[in-house]
């Protein structure tokens, strides 16, 4: 039999009253809570038991990103309640306010409290809170020692290599391509630092989205017989500051961040975050 895969394979079997006797509004609501693993499939009151039997097994959910996030959150905040927080201030280059911890985060301040809840005049994401929270708890204090190198080249970046490159480099390049004033507005915006420029590139800043995890971009411009490049760099001490799934996560909600913001620029809209 073949695997149901989508919300709307679901609802094929479905009766369509939208009822509403599975706690759901419409059918359709339904199908997709049941492929997103909210739903099983016997919440229907209306489906025969031999259907439900039939398919139960057959349904490929997909798998709730929001949902793992907060569970990851609620398990780093239960890390962080344990946790001296003024204490940990000195190693990650942060301050102490009152019984929080603030940190200088892409220019500006983000306070942890000893709840591990995360506070900033500016919204904070998950994809920020989870590095954030990670760093507080694994950090050694090293700093920087000024030696770059791609992802793939830190201890265990080889297996997110192939991801980091579509879901950041990839679009974060497109930006650049689209937008000559990107690298303007990480500099003004974020307290980027441009830099002599480094790996023969045209164009090079570093960011600093924790004190002791600075981010180097380098662009090469398009060239006649040459497309445009962009590759990030970190520091070889990256993972001494953080779990190496939490610097992909800090990486590309960047990027994401960036793209939403060049979004509202294109629109004539305000572009602080």
């Amino acid at each position: 039999m073949a695997r149901l895969k989508t919300p709307l394979e679901v609802y094929k079997l479905l009766p369509r009253t939208n009822c509403g006797g599975c706690g759901i509004s419409t059918c359709m609501a339904f199908a997709a809570c049941v492929i997103k693993q909210e739903k099983k499939l016997s919440g229907c009151p209306h489906l025969a038991k031999d259907m439900v039997r039939e398919y139960e097994g057959h349904i490929e959910g997909q798998v709730n990103l929001e949902r793992i996030q907060e569970e990851k959150l609620r398990e780093l905040q239960s890390g962080i309640a344990s946790m001296d927080l003024p204490a940990r201030a000195p190693m990650l280059g942060g301050r102490v306010s009152g019984a929080s911890l603030v940190i200088r985060c892409l220019g500006r301040d983000f306070e942890v409290d000893c709840r591990g809840a995360v506070s900033s005049p500016c919204h904070t994401h998950a994809w920020f809170s989870i590095p954030l929270l990670d760093h507080i708890l694994v950090s050694n204090g090293s700093s920087p020692n000024g030696r770059w190198v791609p992802l793939r080249e830190l201890p265990n970046g080889q297996t997110w290599s192939r991801l980091f490159e579509q879901r950041c480099e990839k679009p974060l390049k497109q930006l650049a391509d689209a937008h000559g004033d990107l690298f303007e507005d990480l500099i003004s915006m974020f307290s980027g630092r441009a830099t002599p420029a480094t790996f023969n590139s045209d164009i090079s800043v570093v960011l600093y989205p924790l004190p002791r995890v600075p981010v180097l971009v380098c662009y090469w411009k398009r060239e006649e017989d040459m497309e445009s490049k962009l590759h990030l760099f970190f520091d070889d001490t990256a993972e001494s500051h953080l779990h190496i799934d939490s610097l992909f996560t800090l990486a590309t909600g960047i990027v994401m961040m960036l793209e939403k913001i060049m979004r509202k620029h294109s629109d004539g809209k305000s572009v602080l975050p």
